[in-house]
């Protein structure tokens, strides 16, 4: 996959190139990066990339010549553009996972000032939001979405660490825990320490459920539960430990470490 960023500040990109997964990623090539700078399609004589609204107004609006020149030498035929705007449905894991998928070519344009030229709408696939707050530019959202959809691609990360992920599954993911098994009197559970795998998977389905009713209720207004996670939500719905996970305890007690 290749992900094209045209953007005012290409300099911002530096640490994100350059670091953990995507520099790996980047080195095996899983993916392909171009950091594209607008400024150097303006045709202005002063070298601007912007000018003050049409009819007045606060701040500067990116103009539409530069950012489209740049488009234009980067677009080909499967390429696909997303505009970082507000107007842009939230992004999300499921948008995450299509663009991995099925675009071979992303690109993605930063935003910056007040704005962009209206007439940039027209040129592009896609508006995209990443959250419901105002950014500076579009720089640090084109961060996220390039992240979320390289993790995403084969062989960058291993398949078994991104399943249980939250979001992958609708559900917030199910509590981690690493030794020390007391630390300041606070104890892992036992059932973690049981052997018995699947009362563990059940254990963690659990929680998954309990801490997406917690934390994102939202998560599970949509959410088509099985059988079994209907069971487990029931039993949240009382302090007891119920009867599989006491038994998958006992029967793994030796393992279990002392308190």
């Amino acid at each position: 996959m290749k992900i094209s960023i045209l953007t005012l500040f290409p300099e911002f990109f530096d640490g994100f190139l350059t670091n953990s997964i995507i520099k790996r990623a980047l080195a095996k090539d899983q993916v392909e990066i171009e950091i594209v700078n607008i400024r150097d399609f303006t045709k202005d004589r002063y070298g601007r990339v912007d000018s003050a609204p049409v009819g007045g107004g606060a701040g500067l609006i990116m103009k539409c010549q530069p950012v489209l020149d740049c488009l234009n030498s980067v677009r080909q035929e499967d390429s696909y553009v997303i505009l970082l705007s507000p107007r842009g449905k939230t992004y999300n894991q499921a948008r995450a996972r299509h663009f991995a998928k099925n675009i071979k070519h992303l690109i993605i344009i930063c935003g910056h000032y007040e704005g962009t030229d209206e007439r940039i709408n027209k040129y592009v696939d896609e508006l995209v939001s990443v959250g419901d707050y105002i950014l500076t530019g579009g720089e640090i959202g084109a961060e996220i979405i390039s992240d979320s959809i390289i993790r995403l691609l084969d062989g960058v990360i291993a398949p078994e660490s991104i399943v249980d992920e939250s979001f992958e599954n609708g559900l917030l993911e199910y509590p981690q825990y690493s030794e020390p098994c007391t630390y300041e009197g606070d104890n892992i559970p036992d059932i973690l320490y049981s052997g018995n795998h699947q009362a563990i998977d059940k254990w963690r389905k659990k929680e998954s459920l309990r801490l997406t009713k917690k934390y994102r209720p939202d998560l599970l207004e949509n959410y088509k539960f099985s059988k079994e996670e209907l069971k487990l939500l029931k039993e949240l719905e009382t302090d007891e430990t119920p009867k599989w996970e006491k038994d998958a305890i006992e029967k793994g007690k030796k393992f279990i470490k002392e308190k």
